[in-house]
C-alpha cells in the first residue's frame, strides 16, 4: 500500500462521516465529503490542506485554484473564500487534511534554518504546489499518530515541524516565509485584515484602515490585493455575507435582519449580493444549507 493509499484508509477511518473532524491532535483536522458541495464562503485562516482523493476548487476574489491529490493548498493570511467540492462520490469520497499553520512555529524554523532572508515584499496569500513524496511522507506519519496517544503528545510537534520545513524549504516557501516574519508589509496587511475583521459592519475608508496599518492608502490598496485578490472593502463584503448566511441557518433570522446586522441598509442590495456569491436568495440558500451541513467543509 503507498503512502497516498494509506494516509487515505486512515482518515476515512478518523472520519466516517461527512463534515470537518476535529482530532486529537492541536491544528489537525480531517474533513470528507462524499458528493460535491455547494459553494461554501468561508474566512480560511493560514494552514496546509492536502487532499488524498477528490478535488476541490477554491475561489478567493477573482482567482480560482484547483487541488487534488497531486497538489496542496497553501494559505498563509486570513482570506475569505468560496470553496467547493467538486470531485466526490460515496464510493470514492473527498479526503482531506488540514494543518492550521502555527506562526511562531515557523518563525522558530526559519531561524533555525537560517531562512531569515526571505523576500520582504507580500506574495499572494493562497497558492497550490505539487505534492512532494516527503510532504505526503510527513502527512501520513502525523496522522497516524492518532493510534498512538502516548506517542503524539511527544512526535506530533517533531512531524508538524517537519511539514512545515518541507513547505518553507518547496515551492511555497516565500508565503511560509512570510507568516513568519514580524517586520515586512504582510504585517501592516494583516493589521488590515484585523481591523476589518473587528468592524466589518460598519461604513469604513480605506484611508481609515491604511491609517490603522501604518501604511498609505495607495500602499495598502496595493499589497491589501496582492496578499487577499480583493481590495478592503470586497474583503469587508465577503464577510458581510458570511456572517449574514451563518446569523439566518444557526440563528434562523430573516434575511432583512440578517442584512441590517452586518451593515446593509437596502434590504434588494444585500439580497442581490448575497445571491451573486451564494447561487441562490438568502432563505432558499437557507434551506439548501440545513438540508446538507455535512457536505459544506471549509477546507
Amino acid at each position: 500500500m503507498d503512502a497516498r493509499t494509506e494516509l487515505a484508509a486512515l482518515i476515512e477511518r478518523f472520519t466516517g462521516s461527512d463534515g470537518m473532524h476535529e482530532t486529537a491532535l492541536a491544528r489537525v483536522g480531517l474533513i470528507r465529503a462524499s458528493t460535491p458541495t455547494e459553494p461554501l464562503l468561508a474566512l480560511h485562516e493560514p494552514a496546509v490542506c492536502l487532499i488524498v482523493q477528490g478535488r476541490k476548487q477554491v475561489l478567493v476574489g477573482d482567482a480560482v485554484h484547483i487541488y487534488d491529490r497531486e497538489k496542496y493548498l497553501i494559505v498563509s493570511v486570513d482570506v475569505p473564500v468560496i470553496g467547493q467540492v467538486i470531485e466526490a462520490t460515496p464510493e470514492a469520497p473527498y479526503l482531506c487534511l488540514r494543518l492550521d499553520i502555527d506562526p511562531a512555529m515557523a518563525g522558530a524554523l526559519v531561524m533555525d534554518a537560517g531562512l531569515a532572508k526571505a523576500r520582504r515584499e507580500p506574495v499572494g496569500g493562497v497558492a497550490v504546489s505539487p505534492v512532494t513524496p516527503g510532504l505526503l511522507d510527513a502527512a501520513l506519519r502525523l496522522v497516524a499518530l492518532l493510534d498512538s496517544p502516548d506517542d503524539a503528545a511527544i512526535l506530533a510537534p517533531l512531524v508538524e515541524r517537519e511539514i512545515l520545513y518541507r513547505l518553507l524549504t518547496g515551492d511555497q516557501g516565500a508565503r511560509m516565509a512570510q507568516i513568519a516574519m514580524a517586520d515586512n508589509r504582510l504585517q501592516q496587511v494583516n493589521r488590515a485584515i484585523s481591523w476589518i475583521k473587528q468592524n466589518y459592519s460598519r461604513p469604513f475608508s480605506v484611508d481609515s484602515v491604511a491609517s490603522e496599518a501604518g501604511m498609505s492608502a495607495s500602499a495598502l490598496h496595493q499589497h491589501f490585493k496582492t496578499v487577499t485578490a480583493m481590495s478592503p472593502l470586497q474583503y469587508q463584503k465577503q464577510l458581510r455575507l458570511q456572517e449574514a448566511r451563518r446569523l439566518i441557518v444557526a440563528q434562523n433570522m430573516d434575511a432583512a435582519s440578517a442584512g441590517h446586522a452586518v451593515g446593509y441598509d437596502s434590504p434588494s442590495q444585500f439580497s442581490r449580493e448575497y445571491s451573486r456569491v451564494f447561487g441562490a436568495p438568502p432563505l432558499r440558500d437557507a434551506a439548501r444549507f440545513r438540508a446538507a451541513p455535512g457536505m459544506l467543509t471549509p477546507a
